[in-house]
């Protein structure tokens, strides 16, 4: 459809003024459907005409009505033709690329600010700061401006490139053609003004002669801008040569040496040479050879070197995971198609990959992904840790004989036992319960955990932990007993001792993990209504195995504003579970919650969910206690050098925590066996997140599979090896080489290299850091 025949679109819709970016939208929707004439009737909207893509090659003709409002054709591409059919507001021509506009009228501030390409025409005069950083690409015509009047302020301020002709035709005549100090910072580019110009930059412009070939050229596009405005008839008029003159930028060397300046060669020989040369003050200190350096230096002379810092810092996944798991290496892993082995090394770590990383843990390696600053989804470790469920059992080192006891076999237990069962010790574990996990099996709903994974893992755990002692009782005498018989103890027996509210009538009400054992075993009825004083994890677990059970208006009431988060308050409030806060206690009846304010909140059974603290009879005075727990080095050792604790017993803290803490204390009990300082020295600092390049990943695409997750992790501070900066580096400086210490390396040639950075700002994995050179 390219006949002359211009479609009209109305900047209004159902008398409402049509938004923007709206208006725009359907301008490119009638390019894509093959209009090459559009008519736009203008309320103001910004940037009509620009950036219209869609028609390729083709002429697109625009033709606006009404007012056009800011930056009409701001990036107008090469084939866009934009004709405004009166005056025009701020910015026309903003960051032109080729657009051809013409304004039948005055044009206001801004115009053809920050142009490349493209031809402004303005049929009257234009306000301040016109033809502004303008720049030139010499592969292409430079940008210009016409200005049938006056220029105001600031004209031509910072012009890089670009030609204006202002024809100072104005029924008043301005004293200066350009307005206020024009052309300040100009550095290239050229005016032609007809009439009188003052206050401008001297330092930054000079007036120069109009030759004849400039003033043909002038000639021929006067008439060709004359036409275009439907003012032919003023050819004549601005045809006498003697009213014109010529401002361009001055050169680099014209702005630097003004007269008499001497030459660096003067300064060398009668400055330098004399006082500080061969001969002079200390000249026999002088070793510089006099030569030239090269523009782009190389080697010794390089301000800032390229250094491949591979393995020196931590990915922000691994810095989060209270565990310490390797995440970015499990994900190398899957890329290199080594799934099993990437599945697998998660036992190394813990002994729940499956229960905990799968499905219970909070996942604060996600919540640090570096992927969700730029509003991208994380990395899903969760796929990684359900898949553990069938991981096959690490190897056992070589047995020592060395015995250790674990008193409590929940998570943190149970992580010690299997580090330093995989470490090659002899592990008992003693606990109360009947069952080992803790309160993962005990407490924690179903309805977080399937039960043929927990059962699968659990079984593992017996497998590899053969001497687990259940219904144990564990008093002062058997305490004493077990660090008298075992080289080394750890202490994990959890917080299972409730908090007590202070209240009358506290014997009405159950405690929150009396309530969920009594639930998963479906030994309880809670009837329809359950208020659960406590609004935390724990108490959206009451809320959620509640309303399985059969009840219907849940109750959440807390002093503070809910501590809760993640999937445990997602479920409660998929429940229907209500939060209510600030809320005091005042008295517990048998069938109702009596707050502060006076007010009875009705219940058929009330739950008391405000923490646990650990039961800490068994021990004898020997282990010292702070606060209500146990206190430890930062080895996790008490007062006893043979005695560690971990998990609840010192403080509160997620399972994960437990776990982790589990693992170091083997890792520590196992340095001192060997003989060893405990101290595995300091972690590695997490690497900064801005040296990670997210560019290369499709921000829209969600990864659902393993392998995917595996493509779509930055690896953020270790290496992919890409070969990208080797593809990148301008003088093949870089190359990958391989080791008997490591699979690969990047190296650099420092004889090539000229440290520009191109590798550091090219890398995804944020490995290439820039350094400054040891100086000379």
């Amino acid at each position: 459809m390219t006949k002359k025949v211009f479609v009209k679109i109305s900047g209004r819709n159902n008398d409402k003024r049509i938004p923007s970016r709206v208006l725009e939208e359907i301008v490119h929707r009638h390019i894509q459907d093959g209009h090459r004439y559009i008519e736009v009737e203008g309320y103001g909207q910004h940037g009509i005409g620009g950036r219209l893509w869609d028609a390729g090659t083709e002429d697109v003709h625009v033709r606006i009505t009404g007012q056009s409002g800011q930056r009409a054709g701001s990036l107008g591409t090469a084939n866009t033709h934009i004709e405004i059919m009166g005056p025009a507001s701020d910015d026309v021509g903003w960051l032109n690329a080729g657009a051809r506009i013409t304004v039948h009228g005055n044009a206001s501030n801004g115009i053809m600010n920050g142009a490349a390409q493209g031809r402004v025409y303005i049929a009257g005069s234009i306000g301040a700061r016109g033809m502004t950083m303008t720049k030139r690409n010499p592969r292409f015509e430079p940008p210009e401006l016409w200005v049938l009047g006056t220029a105001g302020d600031y004209f031509g301020e910072f012009m890089a490139g670009g030609i204006a002709v202002i024809c100072g035709h104005s029924p008043n005549p301005a004293e200066s053609i350009l307005g206020y100090r024009p052309l300040v910072g100009m550095v290239g580019g050229k005016v032609f003004v007809r009439g009188n110009v003052t206050g401008f930059s001297q330092t930054d412009a000079k007036r120069s002669t109009i030759t004849d070939e400039a003033w043909d050229w002038l000639q021929t596009n006067l008439d060709r801008f004359l036409k275009k405005i439907n003012k032919p008839q003023l050819l004549k008029t601005f045809s006498k040569r003697s009213q014109w003159q010529l401002i361009e930028a001055k050169s680099p060397q014209e702005k630097v040496q003004g007269p008499g300046r001497p030459p660096m060669s003067w300064f060398r020989e009668q400055v330098w040479d004399k006082e500080l040369g061969r001969g002079g003050l200390i000249g026999d200190l002088q070793e510089t050879e006099r030569g030239t350096i090269p523009l782009i230096t190389k080697g010794e002379d390089r301000r800032f070197v390229p250094v491949w810092e591979q393995g020196k810092y931590m990915a922000p996944c691994q810095a989060s995971c209270p565990t310490g798991i390797p995440v970015q290496e499990r994900w190398s892993m899957v890329r290199l198609d080594n799934i099993d082995e990437a599945i697998s090394m998660g036992l190394e770590y813990t002994p729940f990959p499956a229960t905990v990383c799968g499905y219970l843990c909070p996942s604060p390696c996600m919540a640090s992904c570096t992927r969700n600053d730029e509003y991208m989804s994380p990395i899903d470790v969760r796929l990684l840790g359900k898949a553990g469920e069938k991981a096959k059992l690490p190897k056992i080192k070589r047995k020592s004989k060395k015995k250790i006891a674990v008193i409590g076999a929940g998570p943190g237990g149970i992580s010690a036992a299997w580090h330093l069962t995989i470490k090659g010790h002899s592990v008992t574990v003693f606990d109360t319960g009947d069952t080992i996990g803790g309160k993962i099996s005990s407490v924690i709903p179903g309805s977080r955990i399937p039960k043929k994974t927990l059962e699968s893992e659990l079984e593992r755990i017996k497998t590899l932990i053969p001497d687990i002692r259940l219904k144990q009782t564990i008093g002062k005498k058997e305490f004493a007993g077990i660090k008298k018989e075992f080289d080394y103890t750890i202490v994990a027996a959890g917080a299972k001792k409730p908090r007590k509210l202070p209240v009358p009538g506290i014997e009405n009400a159950l405690f929150a993990n009396a309530f969920l054992e009594k639930a998963k075993q479906n030994k309880i009825k809670p009837g329809r209504r359950v208020v659960i004083i406590g609004a935390g994890n724990v108490g959206c677990d009451v809320a959620t195995e509640a309303h399985r059970l059969g009840a219907r208006k849940i109750t959440l009431i807390d002093i503070q504003k809910p501590l809760a988060f993640g999937k445990e308050k997602e479920d409660a409030e998929a429940c229907g579970a209500i939060f209510r806060w600030p809320c005091f206690t005042k008295k517990i009846n048998k069938k109702s919650v009596v707050i502060q304010a006076g007010e009875k909140i009705e219940a058929d059974t009330i739950v008391v969910s405000i923490g646990d603290v650990p039961d800490l009879g068994f021990l004898d005075r020997s282990i010292d206690i702070q606060n209500g727990f146990v206190a430890v080095d930062r080895f996790n050792r008490t007062s006893v050098p043979s005695v560690f604790a971990i998990g609840d017993i010192i403080g509160p803290g997620l399972i994960t925590d437990a776990i982790g803490a589990g693992r170091r204390t083997a890792d520590s009990i196992d340095r001192l066996i060997d003989g060893k300082n405990p101290d595995q020295g300091e972690m590695l600092p997490m690497v900064n997140k801005e040296r990670i390049s997210l560019e290369y990943y499709n921000p829209r695409n969600v990864a659902d599979t393993l392998g995917e997750c595996g493509t779509d992790c930055a690896s953020c501070g270790q290496c992919k090896d890409c070969g990208i900066c080797v593809a990148i580096c301008p003088e093949a400086a870089i190359e990958r080489v391989e080791t008997d210490d490591q699979p690969f390396m990047y190296k650099v040639d420092d004889n090539r290299c000229i440290g520009c950075g191109f590798c550091k700002g090219a890398c995804p994995c944020g490995i290439w850091e820039l350094v400054p050179n040891t100086p000379v």
